[in-house]
């Protein structure tokens, strides 16, 4: 079963618990989650419950998660994330707190969204209780399970903003002051079409504001979202309407060759950066390791040259940002990084993506800075991948891939239904000049595995 698209909410709302306390726990027990944080989380607020110490430290342990399922703390312990130090930094100024807390939630939180659903219902005098709110959300693609606080935590938190007043009713002028985006330009990106949609999250996922060929970018969404362009229409279908509502510049590109049209150039404006480039990083953000997020706003060629640092540390976070980096072009979810424990037999793995389009996958990245990936480099993350249920490897070098090392890979391909990417020194320089180049490294990588894996009909 799906899991839910908002976040968990029990033991966690403002009727319940108060926002500058649990941050102050947090700030000073996080480290230690099950016997500081949690241990004072149930000591404040249900040591008077009558129940067994076993169901108050459940309720304490409940809070923990709804803290982690708003992206409060870190998944690994009980200490505060970016966002949280934010709201922990405004924690004796109550409006500006709750009101930055909204503003996350409305962004980051599926809030934006939970509105919107709640204002066409209204329009279309529809009845609002938890039961047709929770079918409404599903019609939109909003999974939420029956029974859960999620919606009753979530509102309430937006309406301690002032978001919502007497109830479902929503305060349109308080919204706007809180996400610096009216209802109307929500509204319309909401009402993109498909192919516009996944044009703007590929142009979102390229790194740095172009100008991109409009062409690459549309090879680019349609490789990653599955959404077929017409390519004749595509300034009709796509570009116009997009440039139209502000999201893109077009400028007319030079002739290609070979080619009897000149493809547009495509520039992301501000606009594109605040409503989705923006909550893309942030989010982001909220999910990796403390010290990347510096690295997770610096451009590919930045990182590129944080490679060649004399501090060791700091090679090893960019190799990690990397990796970042090239997933995100083709829109893969994280899931850890420098993932050492049971699950990998103690042995590390530098980061893991996942993605869940038509079929679910599990992609394993590791990146090497050395003149020379080995055979036994491949062969030590083809060897985790039993554990870690992998489908892909990605092998990223930022010199070369030594011969051995492809011939084991191809023998792993062909003998199974493993699939390992390998990216070089040059593949990086092309990508670092056009992003989208990445399509063809792994297209190219893709048809050589096919060809490996041919059945004998």
């Amino acid at each position: 079963m799906r899991k839910s698209d908002l976040p968990f909410g029990s033991e966690f709302s403002p009727a319940q618990i108060d926002l500058p306390t649990l941050l102050a726990l947090a700030h000073e027990h996080g480290s230690n989650w099950r016997s500081g944080f949690e241990a004072a989380v149930r000591d404040r607020y249900f040591a008077a419950n009558p129940t067994s110490d076993d169901n108050r430290n459940k309720l304490a342990n409940n809070t923990k998660l709804s803290m982690r399922a708003y992206g409060l703390i870190e998944e690994a312990d009980a200490t505060l994330t970016e966002t949280g130090r934010v709201l922990y930094d405004l924690r004796h100024d109550d409006t500006a707190l709750h009101e930055a807390f909204a503003r996350h939630i409305l962004k980051n939180r599926q809030g934006m969204n939970f509105v919107q659903c709640l204002l066409d219902m209204q329009v279309a005098g529809e009845k609002i209780d938890l039961t047709t709110l929770r079918r409404s959300l599903g019609e939109r693609g909003i999974v939420v399970p029956r029974g859960g606080k999620h919606m009753s935590t979530l509102r309430l938190w937006l309406e301690k903003a002032g978001v919502f007043v007497s109830g479902y009713r929503v305060d349109l002028d308080r919204l706007h002051e809180i996400l610096h985006v009216s209802v109307e330009e929500f509204e319309a990106l909401a009402t993109l079409s498909p192919e516009q949609r996944a044009y703007l999250k590929a142009l979102a996922n390229v790194d740095g504001d172009g100008p991109h060929l409009s062409n690459d970018i549309e090879r680019l969404a349609a490789a990653t979202y599955g959404v077929t362009f017409n390519e004749k229409n595509l300034p009709q279908q796509v570009l116009y309407p997009l440039r139209n509502a502000g999201y893109v510049e077009l400028d007319r590109g030079t002739r290609e060759a070979g080619r009897g049209a000149k493809p547009f150039r495509v520039t992301a404006t501000d606009k594109l950066s605040v409503e989705f480039i923006a909550p893309l990083i942030a989010q982001l953000e909220q999910q990796a390791q403390a010290d990347l997020r510096p690295l997770l706003r610096k451009p590919l060629r930045d990182i590129r040259k944080e490679l060649v640092s004399e501090d060791r540390h700091v090679r090893g976070l960019a190799l990690e940002a990397l990796a970042f980096k090239l997933m995100r072009l083709i829109d893969l979810t994280y899931v850890a990084t420098r993932l050492r424990g049971a699950a990998t037999g103690g042995a590390e793995v530098d980061v893991i993506f996942e993605s869940a389009r038509l079929v679910f996958s599990r992609w394993q990245i590791q990146c090497k800075n050395t003149d020379r990936v080995s055979l036994d480099d491949v062969a030590k993350e083809v060897g985790l991948t039993h554990l870690l249920k992998s489908n892909a490897v990605v092998m990223v070098s930022t010199g070369r891939i030594s011969d051995d090392a492809r011939r084991y890979a191809n023998t792993i391909m062909a003998e199974s239904n493993l699939c390992i990417v390998m990216v070089d020194g040059g593949d990086l320089a092309r990508i670092e000049t056009h992003p989208t180049a990445i399509l063809d490294v792994f297209t190219r990588e893709a048809r050589h595995a096919m060809d490996l894996k041919k059945l004998d009909l």
